[in-house]
């Protein structure tokens, strides 16, 4: 969806008044905390969004280890450093 707006003067300051479908699509109201990507053609601005909740895994990372053999985990193909590699 493209909307076209005007830049307008706020004090010593530019302003964009986010109206319509520019608030409502992205859900932004009023105290929103937003991101803002600056290039040199143009913004983005998206939602800052932080859960309350803690993120939880359906499996520690012990579990999803615990069985691993060295022949399941393909130790066997990996490639070992070179010193120089390693800084040697």
């Amino acid at each position: 969806m493209h909307i076209e707006s005007e830049i307008k003067r706020w004090g010593n300051s530019l302003a964009l008044r986010i109206t319509g479908a520019m608030a409502e699509i992205p859900n932004f109201k009023a105290g929103t905390k937003v991101d803002i990507e600056i290039k040199e053609d143009g913004l983005f601005i998206k939602p800052i969004i932080r859960s309350s909740r803690k993120l939880r895994l359906p499996y520690s990372e012990q579990q999803l280890v615990a069985e691993l053999t060295p022949s399941l985990a393909h130790a066997d193909e990996l490639v070992s450093p070179s010193a120089k590699e390693l800084g040697e």
